[in-house]
């Protein structure tokens, strides 16, 4: 069983990163700004937030925060949006996700300017993603994919699981590992809360990504020997030996799981790490103008 260590990878691709924002900057060129918007005081999304922050001083990026309490008008967040819409300075920018329920979350991703939508969630975006055109695609899936062409894991041909269908995880990674590139060429099957058959159909994945939020959801019998395991799922499950009074516990029960597989990666550690570099990643691609001139 080989360990995916997503935060080594990461550490990587950040240094990866740095170095050609050196280069950038040497050139005469401009140094990549990332904008983020922070809404109230949601414990997940201020660890993010912050975590985000922090890489991108390590990547060499420009970075802004704007924050805004939880009774922020829908139209006073929208007119944001519009201002670094129209800000030349800032090549990309992102919504930190949830927002509270007086605001629609759709209506914000709609007004992200797509040049800039660095999350990728915007329709134009998930669009070109859908029939394999060049875009921003969203941090997760895109994480995932170089997880998986970093550890040379094969995927065509593959008989590729993906439990959950959300708009942020499940369709785009269903998508992606369709597409004909490496990683992808797999035959996808995605399961949700209504599928009939989920643990048949787990049993027979060669390639498992769950991504459902169900704390140890995963259990060995549901996973065939040499399986590819890839866990999504980042659910705060209280323990009292923990000084935060929680942990971090993953949709795969880990312990018994990991003995049957090739490659599992581990929660936290695995996915999250790179979640947020290829937000990086996408800021870099922004700055360059390489996708969206």
């Amino acid at each position: 069983m080989t360990l995916i260590d997503g935060k080594a990878i990461s550490e990587q691709i950040k240094q990866e990163i740095a170095a050609e924002v050196a280069d950038i900057v040497a050139k005469g060129g401009k140094r990549p700004h990332l904008a983020a918007i922070l809404v109230g005081h949601d414990g997940g999304s201020e660890t993010y937030v912050a975590s985000k922050v922090k890489a991108c001083e390590v990547c060499g990026f420009k970075s802004t925060l704007i924050r805004y309490e939880s009774d922020v008008t829908e139209e006073e967040l929208l007119a944001k949006v519009r201002e670094l819409n129209e800000d030349d300075d800032i090549d990309g920018f992102i919504v930190q996700l949830p927002l509270p329920e007086h605001i629609s979350e759709q209506k914000v991703i709609e007004m992200i300017d797509y040049r800039k939508d660095v999350d990728g969630f915007h329709p134009i975006n998930v669009g070109r993603m859908s029939i394999g055109l060049p875009c921003y695609i969203s941090a997760t899936p895109n994480g995932i994919l170089e997880l998986l062409k970093r550890y040379q894991i094969e995927t065509q041909g593959k008989k590729c699981v993906v439990l959950g269908r959300s708009n942020i995880v499940g369709k785009p990674m269903a998508m992606l590992m369709m597409q004909k590139s490496y990683p992808g060429d797999a035959t996808v099957t995605v399961c949700h809360s209504r599928s009939k058959d989920l643990v048949k159909e787990c049993r027979e994945a060669d390639i498992i990504i769950a991504a459902m939020g169900q704390p140890n959801f995963v259990k060995a019998d549901m996973v065939k020997e040499g399986a590819v395991v890839i866990d999504v799922g980042t659910t705060r499950v209280p323990d009292a030996t923990k000084k935060s009074g929680f942990k971090l516990t993953g949709d795969v029960k880990f312990d018994e799981v990991s003995p049957k597989c090739s490659f599992i990666t581990p929660v936290p550690g695995g996915v999250g790490p790179m979640t947020i570099v290829s937000l990086m990643r996408n800021t870099l691609l922004a700055g360059k103008k390489a996708i969206y001139q």
